[in-house]
């Protein structure tokens, strides 16, 4: 048996279909946050169908890659790959953010294999991440941790504290992609508090940076998979995204990081992704 599980052939595919997932998913427990998973979706259809190392049928695998979602209110974007890929039944993305469902609205790990840990709070993803990565060189095991951010959350100090210590310890086995679609909360980063010069300021604190296109799945496959660089560094991936990406009426708007898509929004969405929710 191979040490993880066979590469997916077609990751637009797999992003198209956790874009369907994720948007049925905050219809169905009126949830919040739909844009902030559509602007990821490439980004884990990528990461789950070419780059992490991951044993479905044996989740706690010790040599597998950890993966954390710091931006855990974009949960529903997890739970929909890990089901595509054969972590647990799809049928079960249907309990999402029901009274008593495991699938939370913020991302759980209680229950669910293939979550690493639970995210709330902004700013906890990298810190935990960090700490993985220098366990993991203590150990001389060769996993690698990687932590898909949101550009607001970098407005937290205990991010730039876990960017130093990675940086002072070498920590080649850690990736942090950051979710740069511009948008926060309830307005553009630029108008809360501004992070450019961006790409910089990492490279300031010791790290390597590369930027591509969020939504280019040959560029974020190069950016993910090559190796760490001969220096040691750890490596920080700007991913240059738009929020909502994929339903047009919710593309670079603040409205939809709290709104529930419901009655013909709904249909709407779906229909833009290829779904006709009337049929049948």
């Amino acid at each position: 048996m191979a040490d993880h599980r066979t590469p997916v052939p077609n990751t637009e595919d797999l992003a198209l279909r956790i874009r369907r997932h994720a948007v049925r998913m905050t219809h169905d427990g009126k949830s919040s946050h739909i844009g902030a998973v559509l602007s990821i979706a490439d980004i884990l259809a990528v990461l789950y169908g070419k780059i992490l190392k991951v044993k479905p049928y044996d989740p706690d695998w010790q040599d597998r890659d950890r993966f954390i979602l710091s931006k855990g209110h974009a949960g529903a974007g997890v739970y929909a790959v890990l089901a595509e890929i054969g972590f647990f039944p799809i049928e079960e993305l249907r309990n999402h953010n029901a009274n008593g469902s495991k699938f939370s609205g913020h991302v759980s790990h209680k229950g669910i294999p293939g979550v690493e840990i639970s995210i709330g709070s902004l700013g906890h993803g990298l810190p935990i991440g960090v700490g993985m990565a220098y366990a993991a060189t203590l150990d001389a095991r060769r996993h690698r941790i990687f932590v898909l951010m949101s550009d607001g959350e970098c407005d937290e100090g205990s991010n730039w504290e876990s960017i130093l210590f990675a940086a002072h310890h070498k920590l080649s086995n850690l990736v942090a992609i950051v979710d740069y679609n511009k948008i926060q909360s309830i307005k553009t980063v630029a108008e809360t508090l501004g992070l450019e010069p961006f790409a910089e300021k990492w490279r300031a604190f010791g790290w390597e940076v590369l930027e591509v296109d969020g939504h280019d799945h040959n560029a974020l496959t190069a950016a993910l998979a090559t190796p760490p660089d001969k220096e040691e560094k750890p490596r920080c991936v700007i991913s240059h995204t738009t929020k909502g990406k994929g339903v047009s009426f919710m593309e670079n708007t603040v409205l939809w990081h709290y709104r529930s898509p419901q009655g013909e929004e709904y249909r709407e969405a779906m229909k833009e992704l290829g779904v006709d929710v009337n049929a049948g």
